[in-house]
């Protein structure tokens, strides 16, 4: 494996790789799996949606896809680099570098204005000469260049997650990681987040994993794949429903 602590990021050309991912957590006496066997792949400009009922393994695979908790068998492959053959410091660099995330909660710094909180990934790298432009850019681009200089319990639900955006997009990650990113917003602002998602897929031809519960939401993806019990059962194009109604239908037929 490739030095994955050197300056600059891999190519972004190969596949995000979920193989053969098993889960287990300990409840008790008694191990629960959570992920049995899955596997997918996500080239780049694909935006697929993870949908599932409560338990079903959805947040859990996001998570091993940033890193942020190991499989016990199976591979989760990035950019060429196996995330299992890492270790802290190693995974640590690369999920910076390579993985933008995104939450429903946002996880802003308080203190930091919307600019800082964006610049904070470049500012963790050092690449200080290339903070300025490259904020600036993705300010405008979100549409809150007017609130560089607030902090985020000066800005609606709407503009924290565009800010969490921003700081997920900063270093140009190979893959962006999106938990419930609607969860906490009304029903404006989680449209306008979603025509984003959607946007950086097709024009700026990034790969996009999000978790959601909404088949509203979920018609916004390209693709939706579905989970039960800790399998994947189905992986569907949206382009085959009608909107988010013929989705949920499709959804709901997919887990009797």
């Amino acid at each position: 494996m490739r030095d994955v602590t050197a300056n600059s990021p891999p190519a972004a050309t190969s596949p995000l790789v979920v193989e053969n991912v098993v889960k287990r957590f300990r409840q008790g006496d008694r191990a629960v799996t959570a992920l049995d066997g899955v596997t997918l792949e996500v080239q780049r400009g694909q935006f697929l949606a993870i949908m599932g009922a409560s338990g079903s393994g959805k947040s859990t695979l996001l998570h091993l896809m940033a890193g942020l908790a190991q499989t016990d068998e199976g591979k989760v492959v990035i950019n060429g680099e196996e995330l299992g053959r890492m270790n802290d410091r190693q995974l640590t660099l690369f999920r910076r570098r390579n993985i933008g995330l995104v939450f429903q909660a946002f996880n802003l710094i308080p203190t930091l204005t919307a600019e800082e909180n964006v610049a904070l990934p470049l500012m963790l790298e050092n690449r200080n000469g290339t903070m300025s432009a490259k904020v600036d850019e993705l300010l405008n681009t979100l549409g809150i260049a007017g609130r560089r200089h607030h902090r985020p319990d000066a800005m609606s639900g709407g503009e924290q997650q565009r800010v969490a955006i921003g700081r997920a997009l900063v270093t140009d990650p190979a893959v962006i990681l999106a938990d419930e990113p609607t969860g906490n917003l009304d029903s404006t602002n989680s449209r306008a987040v979603c025509e984003l998602l959607r946007d950086l897929c097709s024009i700026h031809n990034k790969r996009i994993v999000m978790v959601t519960h909404e088949p509203t939401v979920a018609a916004y993806a390209q693709e939706v794949a579905v989970l039960k019990d800790g399998k994947l059962i189905q992986r569907f194009s949206t382009d085959e429903v009608e909107g988010g109604q013929g989705l949920a239908l499709r959804y709901q037929e997919s887990i009797r």
